[in-house]
């Protein structure tokens, strides 16, 4: 909702400005297809020289997030808390018992309980991953929370492409701007013997080029940039919870102890109050009674 607020006060702004200032709208309105269609054009063909299908599918997915913010709520944490509680009781409880729970976990009645957790592949794996390692015996905390920094940093990375994207292609908006200004200049000096009011319209018609290309790289798709690694560096909080939970298992704390250094360790903006999660591990037993 507030990328939408802010795509309309740059509108307002802009051009309420420009019309308050005595500015009129003909002959940008008159200039708009062409020049769009060649600095829209160039940029939407420059993103797909530079990614691949994998990468513009990443890309046009990711924009969405400008609008819908992070895909982690607070309710979110304080389920995955809940869950990790819950899986680690049955490892300490009987080790073979956890096993069916992190082999299968799509049958899994612990994890059936969470869909949306359930629903994220790389979650899901790296908890599997990890508490599958420790029943192996590779449960030094130490080598664990080294393996687990290097996936998610690499999860992030990964994560951070589109908006390595989106700020490759503001960059180059100015610039293909000038390119569609030189364009318009080019068609004015072929009409260089026509009346001074023809050949403004015509000068003015060249420079909606340049504005063009600099309000969409500063009012529009630098901001989106921005916006999309905001919310990837958030919802990279996820799995950094994970990785406090189960390296606080292998240094064999107690259940409680683990799971209040995930609540610890989690962004103040979703972290679960003590008592909320209290109340919510209560039901959590209950519910695994």
């Amino acid at each position: 909702m507030i990328g939408i607020v802010g795509i309309i006060v740059v509108f307002v702004m802009v051009f309420g400005g420009y019309l308050a200032a005595g500015g009129k709208m003909g002959i940008i309105l008159k200039s708009l297809p062409f020049e769009m269609t060649m600095i829209i054009g160039a940029a939407v063909g420059a993103f797909l020289i530079a990614n691949d299908v994998a990468g513009v599918k990443h890309t046009l997915k990711d924009v969405s997030k400008v609008f819908k913010g992070p895909k982690w709520k607070p309710e979110d944490y304080k389920d995955l808390l809940c869950l990790l509680f819950e899986l680690i009781r049955i490892a300490r409880r009987n080790p073979v018992e956890l096993e069916p729970h992190i082999e299968e976990p799509a049958d899994s009645a612990v994890f059936s309980r969470y869909p949306k957790i359930l629903a994220d592949k790389e979650s899901v794996n790296l908890i599997c991953d990890t508490m599958r390692s420790a029943s192996m015996n590779y449960d030094d905390p130490h080598q664990v929370e080294e393996v687990l920094g290097k996936r998610i940093e690499a999860n992030a990375h990964h994560a951070e492409h589109s908006s390595h994207a989106l700020q490759t292609i503001a960059d180059g908006l100015p610039a293909l701007g000038i390119v569609a200004a030189v364009l318009g200049v080019i068609k004015t000096m072929g009409s260089i013997d026509q009346p001074p009011e023809i050949l403004g319209k015509l000068i003015g018609g060249a420079l909606v080029g340049t504005f063009l290309g600099v309000f969409l790289a500063y009012g529009f798709i630098g901001p989106f940039a921005a916006r999309v690694k905001s919310v990837t560096d958030d919802e990279a909080h996820f799995q950094g919870l994970i990785r406090e939970v189960l390296v606080a298992n292998l240094h064999n704390h107690s259940v409680n102890i683990c799971i209040e250094v995930g609540r610890q360790n989690t962004p103040s903006h979703v972290r679960p109050s003590f008592s909320e999660l209290e109340e919510a591990l209560k039901d959590t037993k209950q519910a695994a009674a």
